[in-house]
């Protein structure tokens, strides 16, 4: 788009003119989030110094109708960071102060760039920690995490993003800062905090952020189960489940996945499993033991043939590694994948195993498979080669009918990813026109002049063919599109000791 005269001027007068960039070069960085498949290349970038110069360049940017988007690290997985209508992308990873750290209120206060596993570190040292734990955690941001509501693996005991958020300040798309919640557990009034977490950056800028600081479980069990198919694992996670178990984590990687993982970190990983299911149970140490016997027996009732305890903490973070590590690994089986996130419930875990199966034999490719079990979320991840448009074809026709099954098992077409404009077209299969309507008036209201991450999240009015792209957005504004080079190889972090 072409930029009003000046605008540079101004917005280097604010936060200095080594921080706004506009050459070629120094936009390509910005021009994708994870999801590489898609692209867009804005036409400046705003760095920030500190929190404060926010809310007057989002008024400036808004009194010129230049369209902005908010970034983080940029580990998004649904192209939710990527300006596919061109204008300013807002890089806030340099805010990443912890502003306070308060052991006695479990809470801490921290600036959106601040990265997920530092505040743990940060808040080991008094025995907590900050429990939503993406695989991507020691390079996602908190900013990032609020925006899609993260999970991870300790979502079943623990919760999500939105369950650890106890206030937010921030920026409207007029440039207005308004502070929602706090430091107290139940602020007063309507909680419009849910409005702006999961969000997706369309509601606004999240400039500081108070979040809830968890105790650190005393002690853990942790065990591996080897089962001979996915399906069999996947009965497991409803067993455990059913016998009134809440462990902290049901993590289920697939035979494609663990011989990625194996070949790549030679963790002793049993290579003729069909299936491996990561169990995590934490608390007391009283009963811990009898809690890991009871898990252990569940997983040979649903035919585990192996079935190994952590001995220690080394044994643990090992199995962590090889689960927060495996996308990463990915590189080493195919030229490209595409990564997924939808949810169903847990008993149709059983059916989905079996749905893949048809999906690889009708469309001649591999599908592997991560999932958080324990709450029925599922990373499906497809292996292709991007070069071969006979493959690029059969991938888009499979990621359609992951996202269709789920609705159709009754599930949701992304757990912690979010929409972005990854998932934008299903989102008129899983809401009626009338709830898609409630919720653009909602965010017209907040941001009439859709400069606020514009095409991300709800499709257009009126229905009609969507775009895989973004059916808010003609595939000719977008520079390029679809010109990916494969999914993400993000490498996670072992879980520090102890920590959900």
């Amino acid at each position: 788009m072409s930029l009003p005269d000046g605008l540079v001027g101004e917005l280097a007068l604010i936060v200095g003119p080594e921080n706004v960039r506009t050459s070629p070069e120094d936009l390509m960085p910005f021009d994708c989030d994870a999801l590489t498949q898609v692209r867009g290349s804005p036409d400046l970038v705003v760095m920030f110094r500190s929190a404060g110069e926010v809310a007057p360049v989002v008024k400036l940017l808004a009194r010129a109708g230049v369209p902005f988007t908010a970034r983080g690290a940029g580990t998004g997985l649904a192209g939710g960071a990527t300006a596919i209508r061109g204008g300013a992308v807002l890089g806030l990873s340099r805010l990443k102060s912890i502003l306070e750290l308060n052991p006695e209120g479990r809470y801490a206060v921290v600036e959106p760039g601040v990265v997920n596993l530092e505040l743990t570190r940060a808040a080991e040292k008094a025995g907590l920690c900050f429990a939503p734990d993406p695989a991507s955690q020691s390079v996602c941001t908190i900013g990032g995490n609020v925006a899609t509501n993260s999970g991870g693996p300790h979502t079943l005991k623990y919760g999500v993003t939105c369950d650890h958020i106890l206030g937010l300040e921030v920026v409207l798309p007029d440039g207005e800062t308004v502070v929602l919640g706090g430091a107290c557990e139940d602020a007063p009034g309507l909680d419009l905090r849910a409005l702006i977490i999961g969000s997706e950056g369309t509601m606004g800028i999240v400039t500081r952020i108070t979040v809830r600081l968890t105790p650190v479980p005393r002690a853990w069990k942790t065990l591996l189960a080897a089962f001979h198919s996915l399906e069999d694992a996947t009965r497991a996670v409803s067993a455990m489940i059913s016998a009134g178990m809440i462990p902290a984590a049901l993590e289920i990687m697939d035979r494609r996945i663990v011989k990625a993982v194996e070949e790549s970190f030679k963790l002793g990983l049993p290579l003729e499993a069909g299936a491996i299911l990561i169990v995590e149970m934490d608390g007391l140490p009283q009963g811990m033991e009898r809690a890991g016997d009871t898990a252990a027996a569940l997983c040979r009732s649903q035919g585990a043939f192996i079935v190994r305890v952590a001995k220690d903490e080394a044994e643990r973070a090992g199995l962590w590694q090889g689960r927060k590590k495996a996308a990463a690994a990915i590189g080493r089986v195919s030229p490209s994948y595409a990564t997924h996130d939808v949810v169903i419930p847990r008993t149709r875990l059983p059916e989905a195993a079996r749905r893949f199966v048809e999906m690889e034999s009708k469309h001649g490719l591999r599908i592997g498979l991560l999932s958080h079990g324990g709450d029925g979320n599922l990373h499906p991840l497809i292996f292709y080669d991007e070069r071969d448009p006979v493959q690029a074809e059969a991938r888009r026709k499979i990621s359609h009918e992951i996202a269709r099954m789920a609705v159709e098992l009754g599930g949701t077409v992304t757990g912690e990813h979010g929409i972005g404009v990854e998932k934008i077209e299903f989102m008129s299969e899983q809401f009626t026109p009338d709830d898609l309507k409630v919720m653009r008036d909602l965010r017209d209201f907040i941001d009439p002049a859709g400069l606020c991450n514009p095409g991300k999240v709800l499709p257009p009015p009126g229905g009609g063919e969507v775009s895989s792209v973004s059916p808010a957005t003609p595939a000719d504004e977008i520079s390029p599109a679809l010109k990916g080079r494969g999914g993400p190889a993000l490498g996670g972090a072992d879980p520090p000791a102890g920590k959900p």
